[in-house]
């Protein structure tokens, strides 16, 4: 944990999403290349492994490894995993380790067939699925080699697709499924089918996808955009979908209790992803717009903090009347690195991903605006910057709420003792990043600016309540009181 006065970049990341998932059927298409791209499409959603599943019909091959997705594959690779139907994943950790064991797909064998998945969310009822594993691998009709030890939520389901799979996969995903808690996007597959599910509250995004000759799903449209598929529509909550030689069915293992991550607006998704019928940049943009209606103020220059904060920054410019520039240069091949950064390195801190152009800011009165404040390192930092760069005044506008919770659904915020607005009055962190001033846009607010109603999105990290229950351990865990 951070001390409050550390202004390092590399300690203060920004929320991070746990994964992106994509799976492809396309009997005749190179289905390795085409995952491939729509991985990188979703490189944004995880980037400490990437991996990729194809089956041929007789057999699943996998690869994965960590890194980027352009670090992972090359030609040789993907020319190497040929077939009919590919499962493919980017990874961020928020629950087990970083390591090359938990990157994905996963893959287990049933005496009959294998199975491949990938997972973007995080489960809150593991310590449950865990005894039932434990029980039913007990059974004597599971071979000892079929068991397994889970180290991340998702080596836990590929299990208990296993050992409940004698019937096929579909009727093990049928009997899993409605016993899962949490939030869940799982693309997985045996040899010939192509499976899909959400979890009933639809926390995080999976769209349905049309190729010219098979189907697409994936964790955002952007990811069908970069290989050519038409859009057709979102997996609904609580739906698997099945895609096979058959052509694509449907069903419903739970009811649909719509809770959409609203922080996929704010920060998570690519801008040029539409969610529920909406493209993302056009919320972000009306998201300033709101913004400036509420906390306005009289300056020069409005700029955003690049990328994420540059359509919020665009709409406030337009409501505001104040023009809109470009006051820093994000330095845009600054990715995951092996590489430890030494002290030297450390006090450079935010000036590795992003510069400011002098000439744009010297003398003038700045609106800054940026997607979230999670920490407040990054904000301190980037105000001192500001101000070293000749900057006359520094108001910083954030295009979200003050993250005041943990998130159990798969963004890796901090834990509540490490969040900056919990303890801290909006005046105090003001004074905290040095600041001239300091204004959230309001939950209603965003709210209306997504175009979505209050009841079927989740603002958990925001106003701390819940779709899901949350363990009370686990709560305890990340410094979570009763609440909500």
């Amino acid at each position: 944990m951070q001390s409050p006065g550390d202004d390092s970049i590399f300690d203060d990341p920004g929320p991070r999403d746990a994964c992106g998932v994509f799976g492809v059927w396309a009997p005749g298409e190179e289905v390795a290349k085409l995952s491939y791209y729509g991985l990188y499409a979703l490189q944004h959603r995880g980037q400490e492994s990437a991996g990729i599943a194809v089956s041929n019909g007789d057999r699943i091959m996998v690869f994965k490894d960590m890194g980027l997705v352009s670090q992972v594959f090359d030609e040789t690779t993907l020319n190497s995993l040929t077939g009919h139907l590919a499962v493919g994943h980017c990874r961020y950790s928020t629950t087990g380790a970083s390591t090359w064991s938990n990157a994905q797909p996963t893959f287990r064998g049933t005496p009959d067939y294998g199975i491949a998945l990938a997972h973007n969310g995080n489960l809150t009822n593991t310590d449950e699925l865990q005894s039932w594993l434990e029980t039913s691998a007990e059974a004597p009709e599971v071979p000892r080699k079929h068991r397994m030890d889970s180290t991340s939520d998702t080596a836990l389901v590929t299990a208990l697709l296993t050992v409940h799979g004698a019937q096929g996969l579909r009727e093990a995903a049928l009997e899993v499924l409605p016993r899962l808690r949490g939030a869940f996007c799982l693309v997985f597959c045996n040899e010939e089918t192509l499976f899909a599910a959400r979890d009933p509250q639809g926390i995080h995004p999976l769209v349905l996808g049309r190729l010219e000759n098979g189907w697409v799903v994936a964790s955002e449209t952007a990811a069908l955009d970069i290989i050519g598929a038409t859009f057709i529509r979102e997996v609904e909550p609580g739906e698997m979908v099945s895609i096979g030689a058959a052509g694509l069915s449907t069903t419903r293992f739970a009811q649909a209790e719509p809770k959409g991550c609203l922080f996929e607006y704010v920060y998570l998704a690519r801008p040029d992803t539409v969610i529920a019928g909406r493209r993302v940049h056009a919320a972000r943009v009306e998201i300033g717009r709101t913004l400036a209606l509420e906390a306005p103020i009289d300056a020069d220059l409005v700029i955003p903090t690049p990328e994420s904060g540059t359509p919020s920054a665009i709409g406030y410019a337009e409501a505001s009347g104040i023009p809109f520039g470009m006051g820093l240069v994000k330095n845009s091949y600054v990715g995951r690195t092996f590489i430890q950064p030494s002290q030297t390195i450390r006090q450079l801190g935010i000036r590795l991903k992003l510069n400011p152009i002098r000439d744009m800011i010297e003398g003038k009165r700045l609106i800054v605006v940026d997607d979230s404040i999670v920490r407040g390192n990054t904000q301190r930092a980037l105000v001192k910057m500001l101000r070293e760069a000749g900057a006359a005044e520094v108001h910083v506008r954030i295009a979200s709420p003050p993250v005041q919770w943990p998130c159990f659904f798969g963004i890796d915020f901090a834990t509540r003792a490490e969040l900056i607005a919990p303890g801290l009055s909006q005046e105090e962190i003001c004074r905290s990043i040095g600041a001239d001033s300091l204004a959230y846009i309001t939950l209603e607010g965003l709210v209306a600016s997504t175009g979505r109603s209050m009841k079927t999105l989740c603002r958990a990290c925001f106003d701390g309540i819940y779709p899901v229950q949350i363990p009370a351990d686990r709560a305890a865990q990340m410094g979570l009181e009763t609440h909500g």
